[in-house]
């Protein structure tokens, strides 16, 4: 297996007294890597707004569809997952080795117990390679840095950002983050993003109220902001949509969602 496994530093330990985000999502996603402060955190959130369920799992149905897309068309062979989160059914790696098993993953994340979960992560294809790197989103550099080490950049890459920019609160910063990433990294590298939005206002309210109990901050964006995290890039059709509308299965239903996503290319 050509799997390995880079630490930055000590690993913090798991807070169990305080909600986080990966874990709820993980809870909402139907997933047994959470803890009761999580459940109860995401049981008042769903209260609140009931579609936060729908809205979790359309952003794992995008994620399939854009990585899918990315090695299968866009003919991308390298992925850097920032903000993975903790495992479940098509993780990054298993989406694109599943299309060509030669492809190349670094999994990027701080949370230690998506850390522990990190031996998982690394179950990929002999011929390609799957790397995990404990690292943080605000340390663009540093991420990109250790990535050199599995990853070419004299190839293009595909920097994946699932749900993880929401936590970004300053609109000006995620914009810069996200040219960060993609400065050092040749034309025809992708970027595929999708966050929650600002287009319901009942969600609005359970977001504020689930950011004032002093839980992991989100920020839910407009989709005009949200598309500004691709100025730049040349957007992949059909651009900026809900997830459940980017490029949905022949047949398949595509209710609309309040979380929106979209694929772009570095010219």
């Amino acid at each position: 297996m050509a799997d390995t496994y880079t630490s930055s530093g000590s690993v913090p330990e798991i807070n169990t007294s305080v909600p986080h985000s990966a874990r709820m999502w993980n809870y909402w996603l139907g997933g047994k890597d959470n803890y009761p402060v999580d459940q109860q955190a995401a049981e008042q959130f769903r209260a609140a707004f009931p579609q936060i369920a729908e809205n979790a799992r359309s952003f794992r149905s995008f994620l399939r569809r854009g990585v899918t897309y990315l090695a299968a068309d866009a003919g991308i062979r390298q992925f850097l997952d920032v903000g993975t989160g903790l495992p479940t059914v098509d993780n990054t790696h298993e989406l694109a080795q599943r299309v060509a098993p030669e492809c190349r993953i670094v999994y990027v994340d701080n949370d230690p117990l998506v850390l522990t979960h990190a031996r998982a992560l690394l179950v990929g294809t002999p011929e390609g390679a799957t790397d995990y790197l404990h690292a943080d989103l605000h340390a663009p550099e540093a991420v990109l840095d250790a990535a050199r080490r599995t990853l070419d950049f004299d190839k293009p890459v595909a920097v994946v950002l699932s749900g993880i920019l929401g936590h970004v609160m300053d609109d000006d910063l995620a914009r810069d983050l996200v040219r960060r990433l993609l400065a050092p990294l040749p034309s025809g590298s992708h970027v595929l993003i999708c966050d929650g939005t600002d287009t319901d206002e009942v969600l609005r309210a359970a977001q504020e109220e689930h950011n004032d109990r002093g839980a992991v901050q989100y920020r839910l964006r407009s989709p005009e902001v949200f598309a500004s995290l691709f100025d730049g890039l040349e957007l992949v059709d059909p651009g900026v949509v809900p997830c459940t509308r980017w490029r949905p299965e022949p047949g398949a239903p595509a209710p609309h969602v309040d979380s929106y996503g979209a694929v772009g290319r570095k010219p």
